[in-house]
């Protein structure tokens, strides 16, 4: 059995990550695997928060002519969606879960109560915050950055389609340089992909790390998390 490096986490998946290959809706091949390296950690003793975005099916920006506001409302659905589907499969696997939402829908998920999620996770619940953060114009980046803060997690780990940060677009570009480390103020002020500049604000300001690694293997949020060299570490330095 590996020893965790950290004791509290907040996964942040994209919605695309549980698309997989479609690129669109759910893949619940994917998701599955994902549940069972969440498990791992829950095994390890590893208190595990859980942000998805919505992405797979809709994005606020995706509105064109669509009032913003509604636009973004929409893709709080959406978020609740994927992280229903996400408890599913953990559910399915043996893992307790609990889903809040930072907006009230009593009859499949708990209102986002920092106080409740903290124990749910000090009974090695994993807590799946779906809806954002309640509010338009903020990204599910920022829900994982406030809901690390609110729950205290030790880092974030970032679960993206790329194995870390690049200079610039590695899809594009065969000279895209990857870095190993990155200090906040570095990411902002080359306007590097992250996370969104709020997000990244609010980790600067609250001191917590962001992991950012490759989902193409669901074995790296273990690998994560036991503090094998992965991705680009993103802190105060």
């Amino acid at each position: 059995m590996y020893n965790a490096k950290y004791k509290r986490v907040m996964l942040k998946l994209s919605g695309e990550a549980l698309a997989g290959e479609k690129g669109y809706g759910i893949d619940f091949d994917v998701t599955k695997k994902i549940a069972i390296e969440i498990k791992a950690l829950v095994d390890m003793g590893v208190e595990v928060g859980a942000v998805v975005g919505g992405g797979n099916i809709w994005r606020g920006r995706s509105g064109e002519d669509m009032d913003r506001t509604t636009a973004d409302y929409m893709g709080m659905m959406a978020t609740c969606i994927n992280a229903l589907a996400l408890q599913d499969s953990l559910e399915n696997i043996g893992v307790n879960t609990r889903v809040q939402t930072a907006i009230e829908m009593k009859e499949v998920a708990e209102p986002f109560i920092r106080r409740r999620a903290m124990r749910h996770l000090e009974k090695n619940r994993v807590v799946i915050f779906g809806a954002g953060t309640g509010n338009p114009y903020f990204s599910t980046d920022t829900a994982a950055a406030l809901r690390a803060a609110e729950i205290e997690a030790n880092v974030i780990l970032l679960a993206k389609k790329v194995d870390g940060v690049y200079d610039k677009d590695p899809h594009k570009y065969s000279d895209a340089k990857k870095f190993d480390k990155l200090s906040y103020i570095e990411v902002l002020e080359k306007g590097l992909q992250v996370m969104d500049s709020t997000a990244t604000s609010l980790c600067m300001d609250n001191n917590i790390p962001i992991l950012v690694f490759g989902l193409d293997d669901p074995a790296n949020i273990r690998k994560a998390v036991i503090g094998e060299y992965i991705g680009t570490l993103v802190s105060r330095q």
